[in-house]
């Protein structure tokens, strides 16, 4: 009865007889709703107050840590034609174990004896360059003694033309002598010619010096004809001079020109040497490629091309392999927002895909299934999907790792902050605030007075 009217009529009603009106008339429902409600808010009041750690979340997956742990796969360096398998799927495969063997497409390569063909070719070119170098080194003695011959062949024309020249000298001197002499007997001949004139001396005495004179004359003559001789004796031997110089010179340069073919030939001889034996030695390599290996340890997880008699071309995958030793790291991605509040060995709780676990994002240590990690690795360029990528490591203090765990599974990450009143984060969660706002303005500022205090 709710008693608004003026006239009540509770003094008319029978209670006695009516038991569920005792009841609801006996309850003091009122008043124990409002102390349900006090104490929920105190006891919401007291929670505002309670210590919240905040928290970064982001999902991510199972990777390794080293490059060379991850998934890869097996490519084909050559192309082929499939022959044989080795292994099949699932197989455990050590470093080197073959994989599968091909065979030849390319008509360049079909030749069985291809190697020992390539290898003969080769001794052949090698020869030559042997012949061209034996026929160098004979040039060199060939030249080698030219030059000697030619300074000895000089030294004997040079001997001779100094002879000429000395001649020249005593057969100049000689008619000199024998001109003199011829004046002499001219004068002498004046002489006896006025005495004969005179009547002093007789005809027979002018005759006899008449004959003197014309004797001496006649060596005169023939002393000036030896000297003209011996002048073209030592013109002779200058121009012989000369001659052997030209004659020596054009063997010589005969002999160094053919010298300078023959290194050319041997120059082009070696350079196809030189390709002969990339070429041996690719063949070798292109034989040795029929066989595909196992770069490592580890098992064959797909295999990409299959059957018998498919072709597959260079660089084309085969098989997809999994290393069978790697160490877990995971790989997370945060928004640009939370980047800058990220750095290196902060610590991070992990949730793996297919492992049980009760989280509560601010309370980390009374979450269950969870596993630590820490960070070891921040990229420095946005991700494709929007994101920056963090790559976690396990936290050597935290509980190792699930050993099942394998590499893609999904995970589940939250980056812990600092611990703030629940308040405090229902405030900065409303406001759209990243994590440590105000701390980290406080914290820039508690280092600008330190600054100037030390200044």
């Amino acid at each position: 009865m709710l008693n608004i009217s003026e006239k009540t009529v509770g003094k008319y009603i029978d209670r006695s007889k009516i038991p569920s009106l005792r009841w609801a008339e006996s309850k003091k429902s009122g008043r124990v709703l409002i102390r349900i409600l006090i104490w929920f808010f105190a006891l919401v009041l007291v929670i505002m107050f309670v210590p919240w750690t905040q928290n970064i979340a982001g999902r991510g997956s199972v990777t390794t840590m080293n490059l060379d742990q991850r998934p890869q796969t097996i490519h084909s360096v050559i192309a082929g034609r499939i022959e044989k398998w080795f292994v099949r799927e699932g197989d455990y495969v050590s470093k080197g174990d073959t994989i599968l063997y091909i065979s030849e497409v390319k008509d360049e390569y079909f030749d069985p004896n291809l190697l020992s063909r390539t290898e003969e070719q080769l001794k052949a070119k090698e020869l030559t360059v042997q012949s061209y170098m034996e026929k160098v080194k004979a040039l060199d003695i060939q030249i080698e003694a030219l030059f000697q011959t030619s300074g000895l062949k000089l030294k004997q024309a040079k001997n001779k033309l100094k002879q000429a020249e000395l001649k020249v000298v005593a057969d100049s001197i000689d008619f000199e002598a024998v001109k003199i002499k011829y004046e002499i007997a001219v004068r002498q001949f004046d002489r006896m010619k006025e005495l004969y004139d005179e009547g002093l001396k007789s005809l027979t005495d002018l005759e006899n010096r008449r004959m003197s004179m014309q004797k001496t004359q006649a060596e005169m003559i023939s002393a000036e004809s030896g000297l003209l001789s011996s002048r073209n004796e030592a013109i002779n031997a200058e121009i012989e001079l000369t001659s052997i110089q030209a004659e020596y010179r054009n063997s010589i340069a005969k002999a160094e020109s053919d010298k300078y073919t023959a290194l050319s030939s041997m120059y082009d001889a070696e350079a196809v040497v030189t390709k002969l034996q990339n070429q041996y030695v690719n063949y070798s390599v292109r034989s040795g490629l029929y066989y595909i290996t196992a770069p490592q340890n580890g098992y064959v997880t797909r295999a990409i091309q299959s059957g018998i008699g498919e072709t597959i071309k260079e660089g084309e995958q085969i098989v997809s392999i999994m290393p069978s030793h790697y160490d877990l790291a995971v790989e997370m991605y945060v928004r640009p927002i939370d980047l800058p509040l990220i750095k290196l060995n902060q610590r991070v709780r992990i949730q793996f895909d297919g492992w049980p676990s009760i989280v509560f994002s601010g309370w980390p240590n009374t979450s269950f299934g969870t596993y630590g990690g820490r960070i070891f690795a921040i990229d420095n360029f946005i991700s494709p999907n929007g994101f920056y990528r963090v790559m976690v490591k396990p936290d050597p203090d935290e509980v190792a790792w699930p050993d099942a765990l394998r590499v893609g599974a999904g995970t589940h990450n939250m980056l812990l902050l600092n611990d703030v009143p629940i308040w405090y984060e229902l405030w900065r969660q409303i406001n759209g605030f990243p994590p440590d706002y105000y701390k980290n303005s406080s914290s820039l500022q508690e280092k600008a007075s330190t600054n100037e205090t030390a200044k």
